[in-house]
């Protein structure tokens, strides 16, 4: 599954970004596609002002709510079963400058799943 592309502005990372300011690696798993996605699940559940808006056996959506001006940020991850990583997307639905919000929300979802393993 390909995920949406990043807008060229500074406010996304992914793994499948052609702009090396906006790549990040995917997070490797070992087991099931539906062990992977629980435990994606659950760290999504323990992140404040985060909510799971569609869960399917190898993609989940969440949307994250910043504190103080409500802006909601999109989060999407496909499990890829046979290359064993898990591909995402995070990205702001509006401005242009997230003051790298996104790449640290991943960098902080990739090590509370690299700990659960």
């Amino acid at each position: 599954m390909t995920l949406k592309p990043c807008p060229e502005t500074p406010n996304c990372v992914s793994t499948q970004a052609t702009l090396d300011s906006q790549k990040m690696e995917p997070i490797p798993f070992e087991g099931s596609v539906d062990e992977a996605r629980q435990r994606l699940k659950s760290i999504l559940e323990s992140l404040p002002r985060t909510k799971i808006v569609e869960e399917r056996d190898d993609y989940l959506h969440a949307e994250a709510r910043s504190l103080v001006f409500r802006f909601v940020d999109d989060i999407e991850f496909v499990i890829d079963e046979a290359a064993g990583v898990i591909h995402f997307r995070s990205a702001a639905r509006l401005g242009t400058w997230d003051f790298n919000v996104n790449r640290k929300r991943i960098d902080e979802i990739r090590q509370k799943f690299e700990a659960a393993s």
